[in-house]
């Protein structure tokens, strides 16, 4: 088995308005902040496709950390294209503004061999039927399959949704998405709902600036967020967020509750480091010593 991460998710150019200013067609999209971000743990394979207009420098930026582009499809045309502003008064309000998907409408993932026998599988927030079929490309079970999604499939493609949830151990969402997927007011009762109806062994949930909670089985453990002294640009905080916790859980060799608590920890290290700046800035030359920094001290306020 390949040891190896696997993300199938999207690389787009994000056009992005914030009361900090305006960066246009900025290098962006999930599989791009989950890969960059779990780089630093693991060696990741992305899977995704880009338009002939893909800028070479971004594909060598991609290439530059180490990430497996075998699975990256280049076909005719432009490459997904996102715009959005962010409220002036509150950063977790996102307005968007267009959404062009362009080659991305007709992407149908096709793994090689050696990503079809990896041990960990991120699905990141795409179409549930292609992170479906995602899965039933593997030649062999992934130790760890973990699952991101949003309200837009949960409203438009619930019944795929709960097939895939069916097939994975690891579930990440915010507050928000998880208590509308369940029809559940609380976090506690939506999570309990999902591991008795769907079998998940681990649900994390994603709460912004407050960080972020571990449930599994009745279990909970908060991982306390890093105070950033001023956020530039949100977009990218959770697939960031998933990178470093699914970057460390993998380096790690372990899924017990110690190593996944542990996960959390690093997951909300990545996902501040990405708000700092537009784009991926912040995230490309961070050192080891930064992380683990950075790690301690979130660690030092939390349960561990």
């Amino acid at each position: 088995m390949n040891n190896s991460v696997l993300v199938v998710g999207s690389i787009a150019y994000d056009s992005v308005t914030t009361p900090s200013g305006i960066r246009e067609h900025a290098l962006g999209g999930s599989a791009t902040y989950f890969s960059i971000s779990a780089s630093y743990f693991n060696q990741v394979s992305i899977v995704a496709v880009i338009g002939d207009d893909f800028l070479k420098k971004d594909l060598d930026l991609i290439s530059r950390k180490g990430i497996n582009t075998v699975d990256l499809q280049k076909v005719p045309g432009k490459t997904f294209r996102w715009k959005g502003s962010y409220n002036f008064g509150d950063l977790n309000q996102r307005e968007t503004i267009s959404t062009d998907l362009n080659v991305f409408a007709d992407f149908k993932p096709i793994l090689s061999t050696i990503n079809q026998n990896v041990s960990c599988v991120f699905l990141a927030n795409i179409d549930p039927e292609l992170q479906l079929d995602v899965l039933e490309q593997m030649m062999i079970k992934p130790d760890i399959s973990l699952l991101d999604s949003m309200n837009y499939w949960i409203d438009t493609k619930f019944e795929s949704l709960e097939k895939v949830l069916k097939k994975i151990n690891i579930l990440i969402l915010d507050v928000n998405e998880i208590k509308e997927f369940t029809s559940k007011t609380s976090v506690e009762e939506a999570t309990k709902k999902i591991q008795e109806t769907y079998g998940v062994e681990f649900i994390v949930v994603k709460n912004g600036e407050h960080g972020s909670t571990l449930w599994s089985n009745g279990l909970q453990f908060n991982a306390p967020p890093f105070k950033v002294t001023k956020i530039i640009d949100p977009t990218g905080a959770g697939d960031s967020f998933a990178g470093g916790f699914t970057g460390y859980l993998t380096k790690s060799g372990k899924i017990d509750l110690q190593t996944m608590k542990k996960a959390m920890i690093y997951g909300n290290t990545m996902g501040s480091f990405a708000v700092e700046t537009f784009s991926i800035d912040r995230l490309l030359d961070l050192t080891n010593e930064e992380i683990e920094n950075r790690a301690k001290n979130i660690m030092a306020k939390s349960s561990l």
